[in-house]
């Protein structure tokens, strides 16, 4: 018998073997009593209208002939002022997780340096967005609309979810307008995708494309269990590989973003490395999994609660931990001063240490360790060299990157920011400008070059 049409027997076998047992009858997804076609649209009408398109107007930065920028050449050819950017216009997707209160979570690279967001409802309706907050570590933002008969999807539970689950992803792929596609759960625990984030992903083969992004991971029962957030697409399209910000991790997110509108991130102040088969059995350890703390930053949380390198942690405040990446994730998520119940195997006996969580370092200096500095929390910083184009012109410290809603976002800076001076005393290393914040006092001035601009920044 032709290979090809055996399979298809023995797929076909299969699938009359379900309908004769009656178990298709069980999924949610049958048709209503007297149909005997099975269908996802009972369920699809209870839920689609919780999801939403966005769109999104940014400033894209022209890049400008520098021989437009002479006044000369402009005064001679009678040249107009060149703009220095343009409005852009994006598109995502979101999901309505509170109807009384308008709530709409998407990503944040969605709504990233947003100057207007627009929401449009599954009824056409349009309403002008708030962000609440965003949080680049996750990529979760929270918007709020102020906007009536709403519908909001269930939270679901996305621990419960196995790899195999059917899931059905609803968003706004290439401006389309709403659509759905189902798969299942292709793998869970997901990392790797971005060094710097706070990763958990799921992936699934559902399609997701670009404008996905924000929206709507379901199982069967209409809950959301994840947020579309991200694809590999090496051909620029879907090939089935998609992944998702679990629920678990996205509330844990809101909920910071409601109570502070920014992520205030948690820190045991350990460096840690996963626990491998071959790392176990050189340390002779009963676990297959874990962080191993490699070294201990000296007054740090972790070692105020006795925590020392060599450590193995198997678990944080009840949950197994699983790698280096998970327990990253506990820590950064939890709550600053919260009490943290860590597992741990020291000497091949296990014991339980009580920490209480740090906060994370605010100032992120590039190729260092970092610096606590609250009033520029969320920025990150980096010697200005040869790679920029400014380098031997100015003598400062590169704004490499600013979180959205962070204090360093209120206080003004931004990304591309060049920071010349801190109080009128210069700075040409982000050393230099991390002693000169601790030195100031109460106000700092920071000189700043932007664009072509030079001005004044005043943190209080």
């Amino acid at each position: 018998m032709n290979r090809s049409i055996r399979v298809r027997l023995i797929g076909l076998s299969a699938l009359l073997a379900v309908f004769a047992t009656g178990a298709w009858a069980q999924w949610p997804f049958a048709a209503a009593a007297g149909d005997a076609k099975p269908s996802l649209a009972p369920l699809l009408r209870e839920v689609t209208p919780a999801v939403v398109n966005i769109s999104v107007v940014t400033q894209q930065r022209v890049n400008a002939n520098p021989l437009f920028q002479d006044p000369f050449f402009r005064r001679f050819f009678e040249m107009p002022e060149q703009p220095r950017s343009v409005p852009q216009q994006s598109a995502g997707s979101g999901v309505i997780i509170d109807a009384d209160e308008g709530y709409v979570l998407t990503n944040h690279h969605v709504v990233s340096n947003a100057e207007d967001i627009v929401v449009t409802l599954s009824d056409r309706r349009t309403f002008d967005a708030e962000l609440i907050g965003s949080d680049e570590g996750t990529d979760i933002a929270l918007l709020r609309i102020d906007a009536e008969d709403l519908t909001a999807l269930a939270v679901g539970d996305s621990e419960r979810l196995e790899v195999g689950d059917f899931v059905v992803a609803i968003g706004n792929p290439f401006g389309l307008g709403q659509t759905v596609t189902s798969g299942i759960v292709s793998a869970l625990g997901r990392s790797g995708l971005n060094v710097e984030g706070y990763e958990d992903f799921i992936q699934t083969d559902a399609s997701i494309n670009p404008g996905n992004s924000g929206g709507a991971l379901i199982d069967l029962d209409g809950e959301l269990v994840g947020i579309n957030t991200a694809i590999i697409a090496p051909s620029g399209g879907n090939v089935g590989i998609g992944f998702a910000v679990p629920t678990a991790m996205a509330a844990e997110v809101m909920e910071q973003l409601l109570e502070y509108g920014e992520v205030r991130r948690g820190r045991l102040g350990i460096l840690i490395q996963d626990v491998t088969p071959d790392l176990a059995a050189a340390l002779e350890l009963e676990v297959e999994s874990g962080a191993v703390v490699t070294q201990v930053e000296p007054d740090s949380p972790a070692e105020q609660a006795g925590i020392r390198a060599g450590d193995v942690i198997v678990g944080f405040n009840g949950e197994t931990v699983d790698g280096s990446g998970d327990l990253r994730n506990k820590v950064g998520l939890a709550r600053l001063g919260a009490a943290a119940e860590l597992e741990v195997i020291r000497d091949g006996r296990r014991q339980s240490i009580a920490a209480t969580i740090g906060r994370a370092s605010g100032l992120a200096l590039a190729g260092d360790s970092g610096a606590t500095i609250e009033k520029l929390q969320g920025a990150e910083f980096r010697n200005l060299d040869a790679s920029h184009p400014q380098y031997g012109s100015v003598e400062g410290v590169v704004v490499v990157r600013v979180e959205q809603g962070s204090p360093a976002w209120r206080n003004g800076l931004r990304q591309g920011d060049i920071i010349t001076a801190v109080n009128r005393s210069a700075v040409s290393s982000v050393q230099a400008l991390s002693s000169a914040i601790r030195d100031a006092g109460s106000a700092i001035a920071l000189n700043i070059i932007r664009d072509e601009a030079r001005l004044f920044i005043v943190i209080q």
